[in-house]
């Protein structure tokens, strides 16, 4: 959710190494596409990412390990502030996603004052101050990463989500952050480094809705699970919610 994207053979000592990173990278991304999941592993996916938090200090307070998901349709206000301006490409993947979550009601608001989901796209030098002033009002935070959300809720649903992307580090990275950012703002908060075929997993490279994490969205967006439950009463839904993302992405 906050994070530098950085290459990964930096990381590596040899030229061999970054050749069997980048491989490892573009095969692993055909796989994501290409692959049916197994239901154990998408459920965990599920578990892991809609009932903890990356970042438990900044915004979830006691609704961490609950469900958190909008009830209310979702209006989403997008404040260009970067040079470089990337609000057509933001915009369609906003609107794309009801095609995706068909559970999910999602629109551009009138304002900003109608709007309970906020993107702010800025460039590097104004990330800090962004979030700082118009996310937390607190001047003094340290802010983390290069791209971050907030997610406001209650056991009532999620009230507002803030996010901040940053647009003039490269297009991989902006569209990584804008993909991950956006979806956690819907409710799926945490990261984990055992999700291999998902963007809510830093180590991971992808920069588009993987059919993965179209699962776990799809998963939490079906009519049964209600914001503020539990793992233990979600989990004997877990086959139905299964079938359910199955037959949406077109998975019998």
């Amino acid at each position: 959710m906050t994070r530098v994207v950085q290459p990964l053979w930096k990381a590596l000592g040899s030229s061999f190494s970054a050749l069997f990173v980048a491989f490892f990278v573009l095969a692993s991304s055909c796989l994501a596409q290409a692959a049916t999941y197994r239901d154990a592993d998408v459920a965990e996916g599920f578990y892991k990412t809609v009932f903890g938090a990356e970042i438990k200090a900044l915004s979830w307070g006691s609704q961490t390990n609950r469900v958190k998901k909008y009830v209310t349709p979702v209006k989403v206000w997008i404040d260009n502030r970067a040079r470089l301006n990337r609000l057509k490409t933001v915009r369609q993947f906003v609107s794309d996603l009801p095609r995706f979550i068909p559970g999910l009601e999602i629109r551009m608001a009138r304002n900003s004052k109608d709007a309970n989901f906020r993107i702010y796209i800025v460039d590097a030098e104004d990330y800090a101050t962004t979030v700082q002033t118009e996310v937390f009002n607190n001047q003094k935070m340290r802010v983390p990463g290069q791209c971050i959300v907030r997610v406001l809720s209650r056991r009532s649903g999620i009230m507002r989500s803030d996010a901040v992307i940053v647009s003039d580090q490269g297009l991989s990275l902006f569209r990584r952050c804008m993909v991950e950012e956006i979806l956690q703002g819907l409710g799926p908060v945490n990261d984990n480094e055992s999700l291999t075929f998902s963007v809510f997993n830093d180590l991971t490279t992808y920069d588009h809705f993987t059919k993965y994490d179209r699962m776990i969205l799809n998963m939490l967006y079906n009519p049964s699970v209600k914001p503020g439950m539990t793992l233990r009463q979600v989990k004997p839904l877990t086959p139905d919610l299964l079938q359910y993302a199955r037959q949406i992405i077109g998975e019998k």
